[in-house]
């Protein structure tokens, strides 16, 4: 970057702030589910998005320091959960690291590739590892989606820190 009278103007970055900005996006929140070894596997995700509907191609971005997508990324699949406003409590129990997360936890295997569907999932989107990406303290995940499935409800979605939900269901806009 140059100033205006020829010289390197380094901006400063304030981390605190971008957090803050960022928080004002509101996103839905995913648990990411795998198999290693015959056992369920699996971390709260709220950095999902899609990315193509011809290929159907989704994104996910889990932390460097997440312990559960490495064994996850081993099967070369994953399915994403979209979470429904009555799995606020599902959520955090996925967000610790370690752990027996899926105790307890009702699923089963997607058809295409046997990770965990969450049952009560607002939807779930079942993919192939098709292209891992280095994104600074996270890692980039492009999912080939294989199949896909709905269920009825509200989002939970998070905002500012916090838990949300949309509060009301409206019917899809059309057109």
């Amino acid at each position: 970057m140059t100033a205006g009278n020829g010289t390197s103007a380094t901006p400063s970055f304030d981390s605190r702030q971008f957090k803050e900005a960022l928080g004002r996006f509101a996103t839905g929140v995913t648990i990411v589910s795998g198999v290693e070894d015959g056992e369920p596997v699996g971390f709260t995700c709220q950095s999902f998005v899609s990315l193509s509907i011809d290929p159907p191609y989704v994104a996910v971005a889990p932390a460097r320091t997440s312990t559960s997508w490495p064994r996850i990324a081993r099967s070369g699949s994953f399915c994403v959960n979209v979470l429904s406003e009555d799995q606020e409590e599902l959520c955090m129990g996925f967000a610790l690291s370690g752990g027996p997360k899926f105790e307890g936890v009702a699923w089963r295997p997607a058809p295409g590739t046997g990770s965990p569907i969450i049952e009560g999932s607002l939807a779930w989107v079942d993919c192939d590892v098709a292209l891992v990406h280095d994104a600074g303290d996270h890692e980039l995940i492009l999912g080939h989606v294989r199949g896909v499935g709905v269920g009825e409800g509200s989002p939970l979605l998070f905002y500012r820190s916090h838990f949300d939900t949309v509060g009301h269901d409206r019917a899809p806009h059309e057109g």
